[in-house]
């Protein structure tokens, strides 16, 4: 008897249906074919005794499975469930009138418990593309499917109630999603918020400003000046997710088995801050068995490098090419995926290798040159990536003993959903730009030229506070953005000047 299960196999972010034939002749041989790894091979001893356990003869058989296309390769133990199910089919121990509608997938313990997978969310949406009624998978990633419209979704516990739904013997209940007001509840509920930072105001402004146009940004201080502090606060002002962002951010994390339990759908930015011993593939994504990095696990938003001198120089320079094109694309020789990278980088430095260069109150002890090799160590076409460069200085002693309340997160986000809000409507009809980061040199012509005031003020600032050339294009960014805050039409003088004080390592009088 032949009997045909339907699993998927996960490809990027992406999901490729998968059909398992299951074959029961005579004999005592098991085949398994159509390029299973070593996991999927495996699943043979799991399956034999998570039959067993539960109660139900497997059969002294010949058993031959495929799984097509033959040409994927198919990986993990998340395939268990389908083939146990396409074998007790094959031998009549459960009817096979209800498999063709329904897309199976968990793995399997010894004693028949499923155990949950990962990539949910994508195998749910292609399940719904093909047509498929329902979705049968493990309870605990029942809520992340169920953010599908118009697909079933059960989550089950053990190979005994899929084999008691099959034979109309049980019914299973269907997991449903408040998409709507999961997403409401969250979306305004952070830990952190700026009203806990006391002072520190031209630095709030510099990451507001950043926020709003979604800029790269760097801030360069002393130990203890609060870097680390207001990097966590960023995901607080950032503009709130759009469903589509959601899902598809969603998507990379439920690929990666990143997702919080019971979470179906994320309603909060994400903030990464790997270790600077983060390796290329930690960061960037791929390995043997492809999975998003860092950069991806950031997407729609925050990645947050502390001590960025301390990164390794290759990890830092294999993040170039995603900041300007927003996408990773991971090649090896039997395989090729594209995960989304489109992340605002925020980074933090000491100014030197003792941290007190510039310290108002604290002597540098660095010997001499060492201030600028230890910049050196990021090269200049990573910074030439990063929009804003902001000096931090310790806070006095007053501001921080200061009971009176800072301006909350709520406060800002309003002005940052504001400027966003003037940026979508510039560019609704230039797909793949939403922000003005995302600006090319011809787009600054048109929505960023400065007035004569203007261009003299920036070929002043060029001139006497050497400025890299490569500067130019970022202030211009920049100060569209504080233009938009402003909700000016036209990029002035003052919106300049601002910009060009945010350019600080590109002063070559920086390092001294």
């Amino acid at each position: 008897m032949l009997v045909k299960v339907f699993g998927a196999a996960v490809q990027g972010i992406n999901a490729t249906l998968i059909t398992i034939e299951v074959n029961c002749t005579k004999g005592i041989k098991f085949f398994l074919v159509g390029l299973p790894d070593a996991s999927v091979k495996e699943s043979h001893k799991r399956i034999v005794s998570a039959i067993q356990v539960s109660g139900f003869k497997y059969p002294r058989q010949q058993i031959v499975i495929n799984m097509s296309p033959a040409d994927i390769r198919k990986e993990g133990s998340a395939y268990d469930l389908p083939l146990a199910i396409g074998i007790l089919a094959t031998s009549e121990t459960i009817m096979a009138d209800k498999l063709p509608d329904y897309l199976i997938m968990g793995e399997l313990s010894l004693d028949g418990n499923i155990l949950p997978i990962k990539g949910a969310l994508p195998i749910a949406i292609m399940a719904k593309e093909n047509g498929f009624k329902g979705f049968i998978l493990p309870t605990e990633n029942a809520k992340e499917a169920a953010v599908v419209e118009g697909l079933e979704v059960y989550g089950v516990e053990n190979i005994r109630q899929v084999v008691g739904f099959a034979n109309n013997e049980l019914e299973l209940e269907k997991t449903t999603a408040d998409i709507g007001q999961e997403f409401l509840q969250s979306q305004s509920n952070f830990e952190f918020d700026f009203s806990d930072v006391k002072g520190q105001e031209n630095v709030k402004r510099a990451l507001e400003v950043a926020a709003a146009g979604s800029h790269n940004i760097i801030m360069v201080g002393p130990p203890g000046a609060g870097k680390s502090m207001m990097a966590k606060r960023m995901p607080s002002i950032l503009p709130p997710f759009s469903l589509e962002e959601a899902l598809e951010t969603t998507k990379i994390h439920s690929v990666a088995g990143k997702l919080e339990k019971g979470i179906s759908l994320m309603s909060r930015r994400p903030f990464r801050s790997p270790h600077h011993t983060i390796s290329n593939v930690a960061m960037v994504g791929g390995g043997a068995d492809p999975q998003p990095g860092e950069i991806s696990l950031a997407h729609n938003g925050v990645l947050f490098l502390d001590e960025l001198p301390e990164f390794n120089r290759n990890v830092l320079e294999v993040m170039r090419q995603p900041l300007e094109n927003r996408k990773i694309t991971i090649s090896r020789a039997k395989y090729s995926v594209e995960y989304p990278a489109s992340f605002m980088m925020v980074s933090a430095m000491n100014p030197c290798p003792c941290g007190y260069y510039n310290h108002p109150d604290k002597a540098c002890v660095c010997p001499g040159g060492a201030v600028q090799k230890y910049l050196n160590r990021i090269s200049g076409p990573l910074l030439d990536r990063i929009d804003i460069h902001i000096e931090i200085v310790p806070v006095a002693f007053e501001k921080l003993s200061d009971s009176t309340p800072a301006e909350r997160s709520a406060e800002i986000s309003k002005r940052v959903v504001k400027a966003r809000r003037i940026q979508a409507e510039r560019f609704r009809k230039t797909p793949g730009i939403y922000c003005n980061a995302q600006m090319t040199s011809r787009m600054l012509l048109e929505y960023a030229t400065p007035d004569a005031a203007g261009l003299q003020l920036l070929r002043t600032a060029m001139d006497r506070l050497s400025l890299s050339a490569r500067a130019y294009d970022r202030i211009l960014k920049v100060s569209r953005t504080i233009a938009d805050l402003e909700a000016s039409p036209h990029v002035l003088p003052v919106h300049l000047a601002e910009a060009i004080n945010y350019r600080n390592l590109d002063r070559e009088v920086w390092a001294g």
